[in-house]
């Protein structure tokens, strides 16, 4: 069965972003249940619809939370007909989307029993929610802003030609990012690709004024105000053959969110007795036995299931017995 396939405790749902956008999205909801008392919101990674994540949401709704999946502005199901000169970037997703189902959700759930799940950008855009202070507990997967030194090494220079070279120059061209003709990602709004292209080392550091200006990005001033509103704690999950979400990438991200306490794990193909895990398999249902599971307990009890390699404790910006490259 395909996994986008709906099945039944599911139901499609619309809501209203900050601004009033239209976002669309899926409620899975525990069998013979009409509500649950715990929601998990599962954000995406940039290019890849919500669908992707059925599989995760079921198996979240099999073990007791209702989950919600989404697609952000430009994505899938919440894409206008057209994206050529449509406006929206990564901190719209972050400051509007999900400020807007955070919104949703927060009188719909009793206090502290909303759970995110961030994969990639999924796990960025809580810092830029002024309503984060609503959340119970957060995981993320492979979750970081995509400088390109944190790539993993032997991959570096093939990821910046295609992603800080032929991104950028195909998306002023084309007025849009054609990811999916080119068999890459879904089609991406020209600011969340330039967005992606042109970021430096922090969150700061924005794209160039004229950027800025013709694909309405926020000012640098403005991106990282609402991190430390952030106060549930953080599990965040790096796999050691992802070329995204290296260490040095997962904690440039993690240093940001000064208010939680952040616990960083790894895993391996090796330790799961595979070749390959990568940026995407996480949410695969090959590992419901055990990486699904190991997430599902720190989302329901807050217990880590893996050695950490790593704590940053509240106010903290620098992970405690990690060595970070430069």
């Amino acid at each position: 069965m395909p996994f986008s396939t709906p099945m039944p405790g599911e139901s499609p749902i619309r809501i209203a972003a900050a601004d009033g956008y239209t976002l669309h999205g899926t409620l899975f909801q525990p069998a013979g249940q009409s509500a649950s008392s715990s929601l998990a919101i599962i954000n995406c990674a940039t290019g890849v619809k919500a669908a992707y994540y059925a599989r995760y949401a079921r198996f979240l709704a099999t073990h007791g939370f209702t989950a919600l999946t989404y697609d952000y502005r430009g994505i899938g199901a919440s894409r206008p007909h057209s994206l050529k000169g449509f406006r929206a970037s990564k901190y719209d997703w972050g400051h509007l989307d999900f400020e807007g189902v955070l919104r949703w959700a927060m009188p719909r759930f009793e206090q502290n029993r909303i759970a995110v799940v961030g994969h990639s950008i999924g796990g960025v855009v809580p810092g830029f929610a002024p309503s984060n202070h609503g959340i119970h507990r957060m995981l993320t997967v492979g979750a970081q802003f995509a400088y390109w030194r944190d790539y993993k090494a032997d991959q570096r220079r093939h990821m910046f030609w295609q992603w800080h070279i032929a991104m950028p120059l195909l998306t002023m061209a084309a007025g849009y990012f054609p990811g999916k003709r080119l068999g890459w990602l879904e089609d991406l709004p020209a600011g969340v690709a330039l967005e992606w292209a042109l970021r430096s080392s922090s969150l700061e550091r924005a794209s160039p004024a004229w950027i800025r200006r013709k694909w309405r990005l926020a000012q640098s001033s403005e991106v990282t105000r609402h991190f430390a509103g952030l106060r549930a704690p953080i599990l965040a999950y790096g796999v050691s053959d992802d070329p995204f979400g290296t260490p040095a990438a997962i904690h440039r991200l993690l240093r940001y969110f000064t208010g939680s306490h952040r616990t960083y794990v790894e895993v391996s193909p090796a330790d799961l007795r595979l070749p390959a895990i990568g940026h995407f398999a996480f949410f695969h249902d090959r590992f419901s036995a055990s990486l699904w599971k190991e997430s599902l307990i720190w989302l329901a009890d807050g217990k880590v299931q893996r050695p950490p390699a790593a704590v940053l404790a509240p106010s903290s910006s620098r992970l405690a017995d990690l060595e970070i490259p430069a």
